[in-house]
């Protein structure tokens, strides 16, 4: 996948804690991909939109987030 060009950005809840964060890039065709803001140019994880709404809609509605 390519993602050369991706709009990556960190959660405003992040707040300044070193950079230990995920940072998702939306705006892809048809995935979100996620990466560690620690390692930019490392391997990044890549979801489709739907199986990435039903992720952030569980967290939203307080669903645990290991099984």
């Amino acid at each position: 996948m390519d993602l050369i060009g991706a709009a990556w950005r960190t959660s405003s809840h992040s707040g300044g804690n070193g950079g230990t964060c995920v940072e998702v890039a939306a705006r892809l065709p048809r995935v979100i991909a996620v990466r560690d803001s620690k390692n930019p140019g490392g391997a990044a994880l890549a979801f489709g939109t739907a199986a990435w709404q039903d992720f952030t809609d569980g967290i939203r509605s307080g669903e645990p987030t290991t099984r």
